[in-house]
């Protein structure tokens, strides 16, 4: 039987079990990346393993989440990160230089590789045929320090693209139909796979966007095969050298394959307040509108700066709407300098930004009260803007730019006819912004400013459980709801007692305080629990202020791993009714819970009160449980190595 694209990656960096769907594997990482907003306190914890430099084939900090600089904070993690990429051997990316997502795209994706990033949207690269997959910042300094990544072997359901894209509709309107059909929780345990006739049609930028966003689909990645068109990139890159081709074999299974014909696509657009809640751009046409955002690491690319620009020709912004563009990188500012694009967007009113992330993180750019946001960005999660309330809707930059100019949500074939636009065949690249290591980083020396405190240390799991139900939340809570972003929070990163103050403050603002009164402290949830950012904190910070368990209906794959790596026992309902029979503020009780889980039970019984108990699954793997045991995969892998065992992994 043939193999799949995605199966081709993992067979070749297989270095522990079986590639059986739903079972626990380990696979060699050559690549890492890291962004400053979670970066920090990846090297913090890099730091603590205690080895001279990186293991990796390449390993990159990129500076381009906590660009604003209103006080001292985020300029010292930038000369932090600086000097220890210098001092462990990993290239650095400078503030400015651009998006870790974009720039590493352009720069550094091979095909056939495998990159492991502290970011959610790191499957970008798999439009360059990269096995590229997000994960908390400890998992990626561990694959740092040469360890495999341990995951769930995925379903690999397969997209049939057949057709090619009609005039106004982009690689966006593909990604945004794909949510509407499979929603946030659809890719759950799966690598969505590309392939057809339609695959060539689309550009690597093209694919670059909609791997990014089928991070929304709850996927654990995207891939799509290395053909022609990824040549052709990596020519106008002037790296060809490491092109080769990836396909999916004629005989190849997928899990499920998907049907798509891209001629049959029309302009798409995701309503407040989730990436799946998509409907035709036409169905709500006509609203007024006061901002246009054109930007993050979905939508930020030369293309789509470019379409902007002459759709613009002999147009104006509307004067009741600001229009914002924010390059991908610096090579993409430049480039479209040079083809004239950004004359044209500054004649016509736009505003130009640096190359960063900015209003996608929350990190300025809030729109104005009780008024509707345009965004070609990755996610519209509620108060994510900073403008609580927020209206945002997320589109492609044709249906972005189309309304900016009209003032109202427009469908933008009404503009005519569609631009035409050409993608360099060779792009000019200025490496500048990237900084590499030197050859011996035992000589320089960390900067390291007052912000930036000591990892904290985490206990051991007791022999019994005793907590109180703090919080109960609904379905679909997001890491913003556990750990929210923003210019005020996200300068904490690497304070973890200044940032757990905010733990749960945008649905509970009394939380922080509560818990510090508590004691040992549980959460129970609904479905989905911890989607969206692959930020540890949202596990880190709860851990910090005495969360040692979480129940819910289901969670997602990057918060459960995180909540393992720091301690906290992710426990799901055996029948998801029992859900509504336990309410906040009760207290439980799991007696002889480190037994049960170092003898490998599948269920644990859970006392609520005196008088109710129900059963939870324990859906862990040895190495998981062994983890918990110790407290935290830091305090595991310390002990591992104090006792003289090779592989702080292997079992």
């Amino acid at each position: 039987m043939g193999l799949t694209a995605t199966e081709k990656i993992i067979d070749k960096h297989l270095v522990e079990g079986k590639m059986t769907p739903g079972s626990q594997i380990a696979i060699r990482i050559d690549q890492t990346l890291t962004q400053d907003a979670t970066g920090t306190m990846a090297y913090l914890e890099f730091e603590a393993i205690g080895i001279p430099e990186v293991k990796t084939e390449l390993s990159i900090s990129y500076v381009d989440h906590n660009l604003l600089q209103s006080d001292f904070r985020n300029a010292d993690d930038h000369r932090f990160l600086q000097s220890i990429a210098g001092r462990y051997g990993i290239h650095f990316s400078r503030p400015g230089n651009g998006i870790c997502h974009q720039v590493h795209l352009e720069r550094y994706a091979v095909p056939g590789k495998t990159l492991l990033g502290s970011d959610s949207h790191t499957p970008t690269a798999g439009g360059c045929g990269v096995l590229a997959i997000g994960a908390g910042g400890l998992d990626v300094a561990m694959g740092m320090a040469g360890q495999p990544f341990y995951l769930r072997m995925p379903y690999v359901t397969g997209v049939r693209l057949t057709g090619k894209l009609s005039p106004w509709v982009s690689a966006r309107d593909v990604i945004l139909e794909l949510l509407r059909l499979m929603t946030v929780k659809g890719g759950v345990g799966k690598v969505i796979e590309y392939f057809g006739p339609g695959v060539a049609t689309l550009s690597v930028t093209d694919r670059a966007t909609i791997a990014n966003l089928g991070t929304e689909l709850g996927a654990t990645s995207t891939v799509f095969p290395s053909d022609e068109t990824t040549r052709s990139f990596l020519v106008s890159q002037k790296r060809e050298k490491v092109w080769q081709i990836l396909e999916a074999d004629q005989d190849a299974t997928y899990h499920e394959i998907i049907d798509m014909d891209l001629s049959s696509l029309e302009p798409m657009i995701a309503c407040p307040s989730s990436p799946d809640n998509v409907v035709p751009v036409r169905e709500v046409a006509g609203q007024p509108i006061s901002q246009v955002i054109i930007g993050s690491c979905a939508n930020s690319s030369f293309r789509d700066i470019v379409v902007a620009a002459k759709s613009l020709e002999s147009r104006e912004i509307h004067p009741f709407v600001s229009f914002e563009i924010n390059p991908g990188s610096r090579q993409v500012l430049e480039n479209a300098d040079m083809a004239g694009a950004l004359r044209t967007l500054i004649h016509a009113g736009a505003r130009i930004h640096q190359c960063g992330c900015l209003g996608c993180i929350g990190m300025g750019q809030a729109p104005a009260t009780d008024t509707i946001s345009l965004r070609t960005f990755t996610r519209n999660f509620p108060g994510r803007s900073g403008t609580k309330d927020d209206r945002v809707y997320l589109c492609s930059p044709e249906t972005a730019v189309a309304s900016a100019i009209q003032g109202i949500i427009t469908d933008p074939r009404d503009l005519g006819q569609a631009p035409d636009v050409l993608l360099p065949e060779t792009y000019f690249i200025n490496d500048n912004g990237i900084i590499p290591p030197p050859g011996d980083g035992s000589k320089v020396s960390v900067l390291r400013g007052p912000n930036i405190k000591s990892l904290p240390e985490f206990e051991p799991l007791p022999e019994d459980l005793k907590a109180k139900i703090l919080l109960k939340v609904e379905d679909n809570i997001t890491t913003d709801h556990i750990m929210p972003a923003g210019s005020k929070i996200l300068p904490l990163r690497s304070n973890v007692p200044a940032i757990s103050e905010y733990v749960f403050s945008a649905i509970d603002p009394g939380f922080s305080s509560r818990a510090k009164e508590a004691g040992i402290i549980i959460i129970v949830g609904g479905e989905n629990y911890g989607q969206g950012s692959s930020r540890e904190h949202a596990a880190l910070a709860p851990r910090y202020l005495g969360v040692r368990a979480k129940l819910v209906k289901s969670f997602a794959r990057i918060h459960k791993a995180n909540l393992v790596n720091f301690g906290i026992l992710p426990l799901t309902f055996m029948d998801p009714d029992d859900y509504d029979r336990i309410k906040q503020g009760d207290t439980v009780a799991i007696p002889g819970l480190r037994t049960a889980l170092l003898a490998g039970s599948d269920t644990v019984s859970v006392e609520v009160g005196k008088d109710k108990t129900i059963q939870a699954r324990l859906e862990l793997s040895v190495r998981d449980r062994l983890i918990l045991a110790s407290g935290s995969l830091l305090n595991w892998v310390r002990a591992r190595i104090q006792a003289g065992q090779g592989s702080v992994f292997s079992l």
